[in-house]
């Protein structure tokens, strides 16, 4: 079974992307210094509002990935879901490199990326000129290929340059 949700945000000047073990999406209208996860804000969705198919196949365990497009720029993440994973938080979505479960922002543990590992013209792209991020998060009870994964957001969304 596969499962696909979208999620749109924004780019702001405070966008730094140099965590480590993180990276965030988020619903505020604001980006102090200090958020060095946060890639984008003003945010339409948490984790809370992703649909019910995705969070399902993510509370399950199975394969997750996030593809994160800017302008004709993208970035595919792979990772995890689990079990313990609440998926309650109405204002954020966070990605872990970690296996840290105990927190309701959390949608994917044992990421192979954090925000300081995103191509850096994309975060130029969100920190500059406070492009539109659009994300969209992929859950599978099967692993794929980047070029598979690709495939299924393209025949999702059509609009999506090739």
């Amino acid at each position: 079974m596969i499962a696909i949700d979208i999620v749109k945000a924004y780019g702001h000047n405070n966008v730094k992307a140099t965590h480590r073990s993180t990276l965030e999406i988020t619903k505020d209208n604001y980006l102090t210094p200090k958020g060095d996860c946060i890639i984008g804000i003003n945010a339409n969705k948490g984790a809370y509002d992703l649909s019910p198919e995705v969070k399902q196949l993510i509370k399950k365990g199975g394969y997750v990935y996030v593809i994160i497009k800017v302008n004709d720029m993208i970035d595919i993440i792979h990772g995890y879901g689990n079990e313990n994973l609440t998926l309650e938080n109405p204002n954020k979505i966070i990605i872990r490199k970690s296996n840290y479960t105990a927190d309701n922002s959390t949608i994917m543990i044992k990421a192979d990326k954090s925000a300081k590992d995103i191509k850096r013209e994309i975060i130029k792209e969100l920190k500059e000129n406070k492009a539109e991020l659009v994300t969209y998060i992929l859950a599978s009870d099967l692993p794929l290929e980047d070029s598979q994964i690709l495939r299924i957001v393209i025949n999702w969304n059509p609009s999506i340059p090739t």
